[in-house]
């Protein structure tokens, strides 16, 4: 069966937004206009669809789904099919963020049309930025009181720096709010039905908008023209270009991220959705519209790109599992090259694995289809998956590739968790495996002296959604403990040790004696054993006893218990009895010598230190600089970039904690950071004191 839509007719995009700019009306709203169940306009359909939307909403399909496929007709009366995207709401996930980001080719850019660009919407469209993801702009809640459309279109420019392009300018405002000019139809749209917002009549612009529709559409015109030389030339010369002609160049400067096309309207009251989704089609890109993925040839390490063809060969990306109360686990894929069928075996070329691709579906509004092929820029949620978690690559074996190299850092904070009843016990272990399954930087384990469950993830913010997810995805009610440091130890100097374990005591003795050199070794190797006994001084089968006893060490060090990183062990000497030796002895022996040998290799505190990005305004660089340095910060370099400031520095983790807070009053929430673990280094000793008397 050959594909049912050509793909530059497809459209894979997602609605990003600050938390409260109207994301779920407008998702909503976009799935209802464009479902396929029903005819706009009839509004038993539209009741019950609504309904189901609830229904929905309190089962968490929908909204949550990763990827919901639906339809709509062009200007020209072409079918397109639309695949929307959900960007986490949270942009704290560098990591989530970022892969949502890649699988998605456009998105619209959801403002509050009374707050503006907040600073949240900072954040998320730095991130688009550094992924060169073209955008449009959707000015929503124009109905709220205090909406104000050329102020945000102000200060798209002034706050994130961007150029936005109007495209529509709004009828009225707040209670008044009617309807929107379309700035290069130069018409009016006034939308009549106030519930469902199916119907609308196209009308001459109000009087008194007249001139300035003039004014933007000549602002437009201007801008869409720099796009391409031969344009520019005409319009100097006195030739106006066309509509279509100011479609394709709009197009063009959308898809580079030359600009922005701006419209306006109020998702809530059912205005301004269908134009929007027009806007869609005619300026974002379509999967061959953008440059191809880039990989690495699983076999031979060299980059490689994959085209969104048919012909390649299959490679697609895990970027999301989702928990279906019905179909168990489902991985959502994006598909970037070639076409799949269900039952084929796959292979995961991150984990090594092979897989087959049992059911496979795709999402629409208030149904989900079983299909049995997917092509190039498809997105497809598969049911079964064993190994695969996000972040992986799943492609042919004739010609494997990795899409994505998924490096996910260790975690650097643990907080303890306990379920705040019985009840909720069993519960919690289960939405903690299933929240760790999901997002492969968090992990979950219990301590075995104090028997809690510990957590761990990348930072405070990473940590309290868990805990909140926790509790609205999984209904689990958890106290948490203080976050805690993942400190490590290493030592700095060599030493021997030569150690002897003896036990003489009726029965069976016990006898080994072991000589091991413990010196410092490569940053990032973790414990390093070498075998050096030469003329059978402990014979083979004992080796194994003596790496044992020195692995059992590493796990707790000498200073404060964390974890010992960073250690050569060479096994050098030794001696054994025919009838007291044994494995255990040996294992025994090497614990007891490993651990008096660390205690005299000048052992010291390792702490993680993060890279942390602040973007501020200008006003607040200073202050924003003074407290790194005051929390032990190294600044490592500013930069401006549009109309902020970007200051990069490393700082100990243990002095991060609760900066969120500090950085919104000190800059009254307009600056943002992110923090990703870089390294360990060794705790100065004045901290290093205050650390052990804690730990001690």
């Amino acid at each position: 069966m050959a594909r049912e839509y050509p793909i530059n007719r497809y459209r894979n995009f997602g609605i990003m937004a600050h938390i409260d700019a109207g994301k779920t009306t407008t998702t909503e709203r976009v799935l209802y206009y464009t479902g396929k169940s029903h005819k706009i306009g009839e509004v038993h359909d539209g009741a019950a669809t609504m309904d189901w939307m609830e229904q929905e909403q309190e089962r968490g399909i929908t909204i949550t789904s990763a990827a919901t496929t639906t339809f709509w007709k062009g200007r020209d009366g072409t079918m397109h099919r639309f695949n929307i995207i959900d960007t986490p709401g949270h942009v704290d996930f560098t990591i989530e963020v970022e892969r949502s980001l890649r699988v998605l080719d456009g998105a619209i850019a959801l403002l509050d049309a009374n707050a503006g660009v907040e600073p949240q919407t900072e954040t998320v469209w730095r991130q688009a930025d550094k992924y060169h993801v073209p955008r449009m702009i959707f000015v929503n809640k124009m109905d709220k009181i205090g909406a104000d459309f050329y102020r945000c279109v102000e200060m798209i420019g002034s706050r994130l720096g961007a150029k936005p392009l109007v495209m529509q300018l709004p009828i009225g405002a707040e209670n008044e709010f009617k309807g929107v000019v379309d700035l290069i139809e130069m018409n009016a749209l006034v939308w009549r039905n106030e519930e469902l917002g199916a119907q609308w009549d196209i009308v001459e612009i109000p009087a008194d908008l007249k001139e300035k529709a003039e004014k933007y559409r000549e602002q437009m015109i201007e801008t869409a023209v720099e796009v391409d030389d031969a344009a520019m030339e005409a319009y100097l010369e006195g030739e106006m270009p066309d509509n279509d002609t100011i479609r394709r160049l709009i197009r063009k400067g959308t898809i580079d991220v030359t600009f922005f096309p701006v419209f306006c309207g109020s998702a809530f009251k059912n205005k301004g959705v269908q134009p929007l989704l027009d806007g869609v089609i005619d300026f974002l890109p379509s999967p061959i519209d953008i440059p191809s993925i880039n990989g690495i040839d699983a076999k031979t390490e060299e980059p490689i790109e994959r085209h969104a063809d048919d012909n390649e060969p299959l490679s697609m990306l895990a970027f999301k599992i989702a928990n279906d109360p019905h179909m168990g686990s489902l991985t959502f894929c994006r598909i970037y090259s070639g076409h799949l069928e269900a039952g084929v075996t796959l292979e995961n070329t991150v984990k090594g694995k092979r897989e087959r691709v049992g059911r496979m579906f795709q999402m629409h509004a208030n149904s989900r289809e079983q299909i049995n092929e997917a092509f190039a820029g498809d997105i497809v949620a598969i049911v079964g998956l064993k190994d695969t978690t996000t972040g992986d690559t799943l492609c042919v074996s004739s010609a494997p590739v990795i899409l994505e190299r998924m490096i996910f850092p260790d975690p650097v904070i643990d907080i303890s968790v306990e379920p705040k009843s019985k009840a909720d016990q069993e519960k919690m272990g289960l939405a903690l495996n299933r929240l760790a399954a999901e997002d492969p930087s968090f992990r979950v384990k219990t301590d075995e002296e104090s028997g809690q469950t510990i957590i761990s993830g990348m930072g405070e913010l990473h940590l309290d959604i868990i805990v909140d997810r926790m509790k609205r995805e999984f209904k689990v009610e958890a106290n948490i403990g203080q976050p805690q440091v993942a400190y490590r130890e290493t030592i700095t100097k060599r030493t021997e040790k030569d150690y002897t374990h003896k036990k003489q005591s009726g029965g069976s003795g016990q006898f080994a004696r072991i000589k091991i050199i413990v010196e410092p070794g490569e940053a990032g190797k973790g414990l390093e054993f070498e075998n050096k006994i030469v003329g059978g001084a402990v014979p083979k089968e004992y080796i194994p006893g003596v790496q044992k006893g020195v692995e059992s060490v590493m796990g707790a060090g000498p200073l404060i218990g964390f974890p010992v990183v960073d250690v050569k062990v060479t096994l050098v000497d030794g001696a054994y009895h025919d009838v007291d030796s044994s494995v255990l002895a040996f294992e025994i022996a090497a614990r007891a010598g490993f651990r008096e040998a660390l205690r005299e290799a000048g052992p010291k505190i390792l702490e993680p230190i993060m890279k942390v990005e602040v973007t501020t305004p200008e006003d607040y660089m200073g202050d924003v600089i003074g407290d790194l340095n005051s929390r032990r910060g190294q600044i490592q370099g500013t930069e401006s970039r549009g109309v902020v400031q970007v200051v990069n520095a490393f700082v100990p983790l243990a002095n991060m904690f609760g900066y969120v807070n500090s950085l919104r009053s000190m800059s009254q929430g307009r600056a943002q950071y992110t923090m990703q673990f870089d390294h360990y280094e060794q705790v100065p000793q004045a901290v290093a004191d205050e650390v052990q008397a804690k730990y001690a």
